[in-house]
Formats: C-alpha cells, structure tokens, sequence
C-alpha cells in the first residue's frame, strides 16, 4: 500500500529539461494542466453560443482535458495529445486563456445585423513601393493554347451535329 501511495510518485519519470531554452520543467504538469483546462471552460461560457471562437476552444479544450484526466504520465499526455511538450500546452493554455479576457473585451461578435460599413474612397496614386497583388500577363503559349481550345470547340459542334444521324444513336 506505501508503494502505491507514497512511492509512485517517486519512482515515476522525472523530466530533466525541455530542451527548449527559456522553457522550464514543470514537475506537476498535468495537475497544472488540468486547472487551466478547467478554467478556460469556465471563462468561455461568457462568449455567445453559436460562435465559432467558442465552439472551436470548447472542443480542443475538453478534448484536451478528458486526456490529461486519464493519463497520469506526462509522456502519455504528450503523446496522445501529440501538440508537444506539456510545458508548451501549459503556455498555450496560460495564452488562451488570456485572450478570451480580451475577446470578451472587444467584442467582436457584438456587431448589429443592421451595420453597415462606410467604404472610404482615395483615388491618391499608390506608391512603387507598395505591392498591388495584381497577377502579372499570362504567358504567350497560355493564350495559344486557348485560342486552339475554342477553335476547335467551334469545328466539333457542328461536326456533333451532322453526326447525330448515325443509325446509333438513334436506337
């Protein structure tokens, strides 16, 4: 009974680094994990229901949270989750939890039915140095090979028809 309770904790793996500098080891991960998966369930329920912001954290954050649940290693909750380390998770986690904060704050989902968005005009010339995403001309054989598509589209229609009294196809 001492082993189990007591010693299994001890004997377990213990994570030397991450390998990651800057990024500590965290000895009780998966409690950690666990607290913060909890917490942003309970932070997101102050989002609208059909958004798709909340839907999307419910999802990988239950997810997530049923893992970390039945796996007691760390190496386990790594590798079933497969997203890194669970030092990284609790950053990520930490992260998002901090952005429902300012999502709930700016309140994107707040925009009336009715809103309608004023499109300014500038006919200013656009300078050299801005990109202007406008694809440039198409190559001479592009347009060859376009032209031979459609002239030969025209000589098969009518040849299409003069074929259509092939005994054939009119059984």
């Amino acid at each position: 009974m001492f082993l189990r309770t007591i010693g299994r904790p001890l004997l377990s793996k213990v994570k030397q680094t991450t390998g990651i500098v800057g990024l500590d080891v965290v000895p009780n991960a998966r409690a950690v994990l666990i607290d913060l998966y909890s917490k942003t369930l309970k932070e997101i329920q102050a989002v609208p229901e059909d958004e798709g912001y909340r839907k999307a954290v419910e999802s990988f954050t239950r997810h997530r949270l049923n893992v970390c649940k039945e796996e007691e290693d760390w190496e386990a909750i790594e590798k079933r989750l497969g997203c890194g380390q669970v030092e990284e998770l609790i950053e990520e986690a930490q992260d998002e939890l901090t952005l429902i904060g300012k999502m709930i704050e700016w309140d994107p989902w707040g925009i009336p039915d009715d809103y309608e968005c004023e499109v300014i005009e500038n006919d200013a010339p656009i300078p050299k140095h801005v990109p202007q995403h406008r694809p440039g001309p198409l190559p001479e054989d592009f347009y060859r090979t376009l032209e031979g598509l459609i002239s030969d589209s025209k000589t098969k229609i009518p040849a299409a028809a003069a074929t259509s009294t092939d005994p054939q196809l009119k059984e």
